[in-house]
């Protein structure tokens, strides 16, 4: 007897293969593939899949999951989207490996404005350790890649300066043993300290041992490099065709600030591709970027630390600088709306604009931004529309494109990804006016990203493999987020199943929580 069966749905198994009539058995945290008539098969729970889609759970390349999941594990904006597996630790930023406490709270505070500020009391160290936190104790699965800003920490510290050759063997002990304990490769955020700080020629000898170990290259590129167009793609192609190493470009896209098409940084992709490189990329389907607002100022303030850059922020004369160097990400101030307060007397400026706030409080910009980071000890979040809306879909219907949310999703006016991302991409792009059939659109968001994580047994049906299954309506599956309503559900999606337990019933959490621990094999 099977303890779940799924009936009369559409199939799709998540390779891009056209959709089938079968039905999908679950025996312990497994998949069995039925062919056929069922009706004598017997089973625990039987689903009638009529109409609906069947799939295999989706997979969030770039998830900021990592540190709010522990204090919600249920993890519904995600769940209820569908998503089944989230990679954390990207742009750079893992929570391991750490051997000073000291050094992992101070990347929790320092990142506090896109990852949060966990209440739990729990610790780790290790990678290893830091998965064993999320073993059957979150409804999602969880894979992570190790971050350059943690282990400079554990060798340079906190400095804007190059590593000596004693502080560059630690950096590759600490990467070797990061991989070795279960990460699946190496990442960068090239506008985050302290990990930012570090040249082309130590990320070409870190993804050298990356590659060394099997696994790949996840970057959020320099963006402030050279021409800030092509440039900081081209860094990133130049380490990995130097470091022979895989590369995933992360929310690859045109911003705003842009005066070109797509085209130029595809042909980059695509150029890479023909000359023999594993490369792949990610991207949302929203043009709001979200991050820590700390991100638009120059990086030199976070030399030294978190408690250097609040000092550093207080001085008189620094400010006057600031005014001059710190600029919109987006066409202006109205564009960027901030988020995340705790203090009692800042809740009133959930959700608005830096220049609405300015005004307000008759202050420059960059002193209301300042002001508010010293206050809320730097763990003020932003939502901005930064992405050029016209090329998003040249992004995501290229061959080389997979979903990732890159859902920021702390304060009261989070990201749109965070409760829409996986709708709202099945919304856009498939369907009379989207350019993508829907097996192939399930395949960006399934067998894609596994296969870029070398994982073999999860994102494709197949007789053996985890039981991480979707099953949607494609005729209701949308988004319902707005500016206004920023944490509204998502419609469409009524079941979700992982390793083999339902977590989503019928649109609900069940509150179960069987995520596993994913490690690099």
């Amino acid at each position: 007897m099977f303890d779940l069966l799924i009936t009369g749905g559409w199939v799709l198994d998540g390779t891009g293969a056209p959709a089938i009539h079968a039905s999908v058995a679950v025996q312990g945290d497994r998949i069995r593939m039925l062919r056929g008539d069922v009706s004598d098969v017997e089973a625990v729970r039987t689903i009638d899949a009529a109409g609906k889609v069947v799939c295999p759970g989706f997979i969030d390349i770039h998830a900021h999951s990592s540190l709010v999941i522990l204090d919600d594990p249920e993890h519904l904006p995600k769940v209820h989207q569908g998503v089944t597996t989230e990679v954390i630790g990207i742009d750079g930023v893992s929570y391991a490996p750490f051997r000073r406490e000291e050094d992992r709270r101070d990347l929790i505070w320092l990142n506090s404005g896109f990852d949060g500020s966990p209440l739990t009391k729990k610790t780790w160290g290790s990678v290893s350790e830091y998965l064993d936190v999320y073993d059957r104790s979150v409804a999602v699965n969880i894979a992570t890649m190790v971050g350059n800003s943690p282990i400079r920490a554990g060798s340079v510290g906190w400095n804007m300066r190059q590593p000596t050759a004693a502080e560059m063997d630690v950096q590759i002990g600490l990467l070797r043993e990061a991989i070795e304990d279960g990460a699946f490769g190496l990442s960068t955020g090239l506008d985050y300290p302290p990990g930012s700080y570090a040249d082309t020629d130590e990320l070409v000898t870190l993804s050298e041992q990356t590659a060394r170990l099997g696994g790949f290259y996840h970057t959020h590129v320099r963006y402030s490099l050279g021409d800030r167009f092509l440039d900081p793609f081209r860094e990133a192609i130049e380490i990995g065709r130097r470091a022979d190493v895989p590369v995933h470009l992360t929310h690859l896209c045109r911003l705003v600030t842009h005066q070109e098409g797509a085209d130029r940084i595809l042909a980059l992709v695509e150029d890479a591709r023909a000359g023999g490189m594993d490369v792949t990329f990610d991207m949302f389907p929203y043009p709001f970027g979200p991050t820590k607002i700390l991100i638009m100022y120059p990086q030199w303030i976070q030399d030294g630390g978190p408690r250097r850059t609040l000092e550093v922020l207080a001085d008189g004369e620094v400010r006057e600088r600031l005014r001059d160097e710190v600029v919109p990400l987006a066409r202006d101030w109205d564009e960027i709306w901030m988020t995340n307060f705790r203090l009692a007397e800042n809740m009133c400026y959930e959700g608005k604009s830096v220049a609405h706030v300015a005004e307000e409080r008759g202050q420059h910009p960059v002193d209301t931004m300042s002001d508010l980071l010293i206050e809320e000890s730097l763990g003020v979040s932003f939502v901005g529309e930064l992405i050029d809306r016209g090329s998003l879909p040249d992004f995501m219907a290229h061959p080389l494109y997979m979903v990732g949310s890159d859902a920021v999703m702390i304060g009261d006016f989070p990201s749109p990804m965070a409760y829409g991302c996986y709708p709202m991409f099945l919304s856009m792009m498939v369907g009379a006016d989207g350019p993508l059939r829907l097996e192939e659109a399930i395949r960006k968001m399934t067998s894609g990203p596994a296969q870029r994580l070398g994982i073999t047994d999860r994102g494709i049906l197949r007789d053996g493999f985890f039981a991480d299954l979707v099953i949607f309506d494609p005729a209701r599956i949308r988004p319902n987020v707005s500016r206004e309503r920023p944490k509204a559900l998502s419609d469409g999606v009524d079941y979700v199943v992982v390793n083999g337990t339902i977590v989503i019933d019928e649109g609900r959490h069940t509150g179960a929580l069987m995520g596993r621990a994913l490690r690099k094999s």
